[in-house]
């Protein structure tokens, strides 16, 4: 039974269950890339778009028309005067018992079909290709936009993560700090040696107080961090999850110029490939609209059929017998259809959407490189800021050590140490605030400048 407990023991350990799924960011971000919804929506609108032109594409081909029935009519024998009679001489009355149900009635099956390609359309279906060609660059290019916003939400789960665990640790260590002043404090009062007084009691535990309110933010934020990290890499709640930086820390500062990094932009953007292809395929529409007011040009055979057993079949060529025929032939025709008051109005609202993304794109190609030299500046703005507050977060805790050292040994009073934990916890609360601004900055430099692809 030992034996059993120990092996068992050996196994739950070993199981991947027990084994804890560690993250760094790139793993993060490729397993949300892969679980996203957000993406598999967009890919689905660029299915939708290649059908789009399947279907542009398959106008140009074989139509077929097919319509069959069968239906009941009254029955009919003899010929065409009255009586049956197929012929006559003198004074001919032609027949008139064409409702007349004492007859009896006839099966009547039908058949007619037509079979045409477009020979041309004066260029009006090959626009429609060509809009639906561009058109799916376009939705390609959103997939490329919801892979940035997936890497952006990452990013913003993982450092924000990173950043309210290592508040957290911050706020703990004050608290312990803190917490063995005022035990010092109070066991001095016990004493009534003269080293404390109630005042320095009444500062620690009010200073305990807020910093213990910190830490509580701190841990629900940090628990709301890596609830979104989950969701956003599949990874369910039952299963442990660690990330392995184990402090937050800033990426490396990039060293290229301002110019790289617009250039990139404007030959890589996704918005500016959208907006090209948008461009031609507005203008396609445009030419499409215009020529929906030609006709169409078309080829191909079309046919008749129908058979009523108990009707005699009517063979005179003057005659036509809706009941007993058989008719087909190749044909070449030619349809056309307008609208004079409405084609021209669809043709200028195709145009205005074309001026529109047009002053679209004069805005983007200015818009782009603000975007650009605005995070580019941030990110170079906030890697000093983070490192000017390191500094100043190591000489607050070296002063936080000194005065607490201090306060033990009696030289200093209660107010120096929550001064100098004060100054602490905001220079290095500051600190991890300006390091998560500034690696979110780099991530959002990278996807305006259209690194990712």
């Amino acid at each position: 039974m030992k034996a059993f407990s120990v092996c068992a023991l050996i196994a739950l350990l070993l199981s991947p269950a027990a084994r804890a799924i560690t993250l760094d960011l790139g793993k993060a971000t490729e397993l949300a890339l892969n679980t996203d919804p957000r993406i598999d929506e967009q890919r689905a609108y660029r299915r939708k778009a290649e059908a789009l032109l399947q279907e542009a594409e398959g106008s140009a081909g074989w139509r077929f028309d097919v319509t069959a029935f069968g239906a009941l009519t009254t029955a009919v024998e003899g010929g065409f005067y009255d009586g049956g009679a197929e012929s006559c001489s003198g004074n001919c009355t032609p027949r008139d018992d064409a409702y007349d149900l004492d007859n009896g009635v006839s099966l009547w099956t039908g058949l007619t079909f037509s079979i045409v390609r477009p020979l041309t359309t004066f260029g009006m279906l090959e626009n429609y290709q060509k809009a639906a060609e561009q058109n799916i660059v376009v939705k390609q290019q959103q997939v490329r936009l919801q892979r940035d916003t997936t890497r952006r939400d990452v990013a913003k789960a993982y450092y924000g993560y990173l950043a309210a665990r290592d508040a957290r640790l911050l706020m703990e260590d004050t608290e312990k700090r803190l917490q063995s002043a005022l035990d010092l404090v109070q066991q001095w009062l016990e004493e009534d040696n003269g080293q404390a007084k109630l005042s320095d009691q009444y500062a620690l535990q009010a200073g305990l107080a807020v910093v213990q309110r910190y830490r509580a933010e701190a841990e629900g934020l940090e628990a709301i961090a890596l609830e979104g990290l989950r969701m956003l890499t599949g990874i369910g709640r039952d299963e442990p999850l660690e990330l392995e930086d184990r402090r937050l820390s800033p990426q490396p500062l990039p060293d290229r110029p301002l110019e790289e990094w617009v250039d990139t932009a404007l030959a890589q953007r996704a918005e500016m490939k959208q907006l090209e292809a948008g461009l031609a395929a507005r203008r396609a529409l445009v030419e499409a609209k215009k020529a929906s007011a030609k006709p169409i040009v078309f080829a191909g055979v079309a046919g008749s059929l129908a058979w009523s057993p108990q009707r005699d079949r009517l063979d005179n060529p003057f005659v036509y017998d809706p009941f007993n025929h058989a008719a087909a032939s190749p044909l070449v025709g030619l349809r056309w259809q307008w609208e004079a008051d409405a084609q021209p109005a669809r043709v200028a609202q195709a145009q205005a959407d074309l001026d529109a993304l047009v002053s679209k794109a004069s805005f983007a190609r200015q818009g782009i490189p603000f975007q650009v030299a605005e995070q580019y500046h941030l990110v170079r703005s906030k890697y000093q800021a983070q490192q000017q507050m390191r500094e100043s977060a190591l000489a607050a805790r070296r002063w936080m050590i000194a005065a607490y050292s201090d306060f033990e040994a009696g030289l200093e009073k209660a107010e120096k140490i929550l001064t100098a934990m004060q100054a602490y916890v905001l220079a290095y609360g500051d600190y991890l605030k300006l390091v998560n601004e500034y690696n979110n900055h780099l991530i959002q430099l990278n996807t305006v400048s259209g690194v990712y692809e």
